[in-house]
């Protein structure tokens, strides 16, 4: 089968090449033929050899897959050969530890992510477990049902991990695509007022941006921060969703949020903060961390994406399998929102 595979550490380390193809699923497990797959931010720093969590060399790249049923391994009673699926991304779990008991499994220190520890959906074929798998509505189509889980990714850490009350001011830091699937999933909670900052670079995205219910958008960080420090009931920003993949954007989220609000960071940043976090404290700031989805965030998003109230395909732009590169260059380079490779 084709796949696209890192092959080590480094820039430009990822090539397409064969194979084997998946023919015997074990217990619980599904083989996937994997119709269409999302290009995400952590696909890109892989290729450009930046990525700052652990990888298993050769991987096949992809975890926001979509696609058929192929094969059912035993005991697998609830999925069958042609049912259209989405699939998490965590390969394997222990199921026992005290986080996948209480249902955190997302958390769990024995994870194995597809496109990182094991082989994912940047294939033909991918292997992934029936527990973590969800049937598409028929009126989701492969390209929206491929960003089901960056949709996920930003439901839960608004609804899950954040306590947006309607009527707050609501500050999406990042206009990425977790960025924008953000911006509609907060327009659903009602918010005051709904700003977006990105960067001058980001102008193709911020446009998409004010056509999701955004109703101001930056690329001026300082003019963000005069304008935001007083919104609200005059002391700032309610909350603030940072999904921007760098650490510096924390720096004007401490100032723009209001005292006792909250600011959730969503993305990645490696780098080691140069500013200093006495804010946090002298304002008594709520600073969550969010990371991946659950079972029940997957079925609610793919809910209200049946319903219309969703609609992550907005974002995307489609590529053939074998013009990934170019996908990944559009991404890199801020052209889109969102690149998906068909297969």
């Amino acid at each position: 089968m084709r796949a696209l595979v890192s092959l080590a550490h480094g820039p430009r380390q990822v090539v397409l090449q064969e194979l084997p193809t998946p023919t015997d699923p074990g217990p619980g497990q599904v083989i996937l033929r994997v119709r269409a797959v999302g290009v995400c931010g952590s696909d890109l720093h892989v290729y450009h050899g930046t990525e700052s969590y652990p990888m298993r060399y050769p991987v096949a790249l992809g975890h926001e897959m979509t696609g058929e049923v192929t094969a059912v391994g035993p005991g697998v009673d609830d999925l069958h050969p042609g049912d259209r699926v989405v699939s998490e991304t965590a390969y394997a779990v222990c199921g026992q530890c005290l986080l996948c008991r209480q249902g955190y499994y997302n958390l769990c220190p024995e994870r194995l992510g597809f496109g990182a520890l094991v082989h994912g959906g940047m294939a033909d074929f991918v292997v992934t477990r029936a527990a973590i798998c969800h049937r598409v509505p028929d009126t989701v189509d492969e390209v929206a049902a491929a960003l089901t889980e960056p949709t996920s990714v930003a439901f839960h850490g608004l609804t899950v991990n954040t306590r947006i009350i309607p009527g707050d001011t609501v500050v999406v830091i990042g206009p990425g695509p977790v960025g924008l699937m953000a911006v509609q999933v907060a327009r659903l909670l009602s918010p005051r007022h709904l700003a977006v900052l990105g960067t001058g670079a980001d102008e193709a995205r911020l446009r998409l941006a004010l056509t999701f219910g955004a109703d101001r958008v930056y690329t001026d960080s300082r003019e963000a921060v005069s304008d935001l420090k007083r919104a609200g009931f005059g002391h700032g920003a309610d909350v603030i969703i940072d999904a921007a993949g760098v650490t510096a954007t924390l720096a004007p989220a401490l100032e723009m949020v209001r005292p006792g609000g909250q600011i959730t960071k969503i993305g990645w940043g490696p780098e080691v903060p140069t500013f200093g976090l006495d804010p946090l404290v002298a304002k008594a700031v709520r600073l969550h961390g969010s990371f991946s989805h659950n079972w029940e965030t997957w079925e609610r998003v793919l809910a209200l994406m049946a319903r219309g109230d969703l609609d992550p395909a907005r974002i995307a732009v489609t590529y053939p399998f074998e013009a990934w590169e170019r996908g990944f260059q559009a991404m890199a380079s801020l052209e889109i929102g969102k690149a998906v490779l068909t297969l």
